[in-house]
């Protein structure tokens, strides 16, 4: 029995994606159909990195091709990805070598997003992008020492940075460029500013996916004016389930609104508590919160994730858990949180452009 390469088209139609939930044509994923006598091949070209599921993926296609198609014989599906550049804020230049920005914010400190914004450019990375890092908390940095780097970044002839790379990301941080790791930097707002954007914008990033930007925590002038500046494709916001801690990320989230950011997700750190000794599950700073800050502003639950001591001690060991245990339990849940990161940013439509509101000071 002969089909043709609109049979192949209707049957992928009815064939859904498990990561971004949509079919794979609409997807635009289907690409070079083949047809030999009754032989199919086809490309599968997704648009975020997802290594660790290519050959799931692949299985999944070739299986639902055999049944949809009556006759076929040979059935191959090549699985590979492709991320692409999207449309960020209106007005704001693009910083060459960097694809996509992604901040990733807490309405206040101690919630643990620089560890949560480092594990998560790792586990981008173990998926096959290509994924810096920018540590932008100039009074706080810690990727430094999450990523066990030390030294000095060199120059180029023409005076950029080049970033210093471990464990697969391309890192830059001020503290590369501080005497020692104690060494205060005593800036007011402006010079933060113009010093975040030097460290942006003056570094020679090498053909990045994602740039995951660790922001400083709170709402004020920092955040606001990267927020404004640099060309963010999206915002991730990370808070524990704890009501204060509730309350700063929404104003964070309103924050990224009112700029014109679009909210990727929200990620719920120290979620539950299990006891080492005796496995006793604790909702130690209580239960849901983040899922119900998604509900009121239609944002998604990007995952939860524990209360670990070893999340921790390899973080301050220079070996954050997606290198230190990458096939374990927390590693593959931040996996899971940042295969769906990258979804959302290919979700976004390329034509998507916003625009800053206009701020007027009347003298009454």
């Amino acid at each position: 029995m002969s089909f043709s390469e609109a049979d192949v088209q209707g049957a992928m139609k009815n064939l859904i994606d498990p990561n971004t939930r949509k079919d794979f044509v609409s997807g635009k994923s289907v690409k070079n159909i083949k047809i030999s006598g009754n032989d199919v091949s086809l490309d599968i070209m997704l648009g975020y990195p997802a290594k660790s599921v290519w050959d799931e993926i692949r299985a999944l296609v070739e299986a639902h091709l055999k049944a949809a198609l009556p006759g076929a014989g040979q059935v191959s599906a090549n699985v590979g990805s492709k991320v692409v550049q999207h449309a960020v804020q209106q007005g704001a230049k693009l910083v060459d070598g960097v694809k996509n920005i992604i901040v990733v914010a807490s309405g206040k400190g101690g919630v643990g997003k620089s560890t949560t914004a480092v594990n998560i450019a790792l586990a981008l990375a173990a998926e096959g992008a290509r994924v810096g890092m920018l540590d932008a908390d100039i009074y706080g940095p810690s990727q430094p020492t999450m990523l066990g780097i030390t030294g000095q970044p060199e120059t180029t002839e023409d005076n950029f940075l080049k970033p210093i790379t471990n464990h697969g990301l391309q890192a830059m941080s001020i503290g590369f460029l501080v005497a020692s790791e104690d060494t205060p930097m005593i800036w007011r707002g402006p010079m933060v500013t113009q010093a975040l954007d030097q460290l942006l914008r003056q570094t020679r990033w090498d053909n990045l996916d994602y740039l995951i930007m660790d922001l400083p925590p709170g709402t004020g002038d920092i955040q606001l004016s990267l927020a404004q500046q640099a060309p963010v494709t999206g915002a991730v916001i990370v808070t524990t389930p704890q009501d204060i801690a509730l309350m700063d990320a929404r104003k964070g989230l309103k924050m990224f609104e009112k700029v014109g950011v679009k909210i990727i997700g929200i990620v719920e750190n120290m979620s539950t508590h299990i006891c080492t000794q005796c496995g006793h599950e604790e909702h130690i700073f209580g239960a849901g919160g983040g899922e119900k800050m998604c509900a009121d502003y239609h944002t998604e639950f990007l995952g939860g994730l524990p209360l670990d001591i070893r999340i921790r001690e390899q973080a301050d060991s220079g070996q954050p858990t997606v290198v230190s245990e990458p096939d374990g339990n927390i590693a593959k849940v931040y996996k899971q949180i940042a295969r769906r990161i990258a979804v959302k940013v290919a979700e976004m439509a390329q034509s998507h452009t916003t625009v800053f509101p206009k701020v007027v000071v009347q003298n009454t």
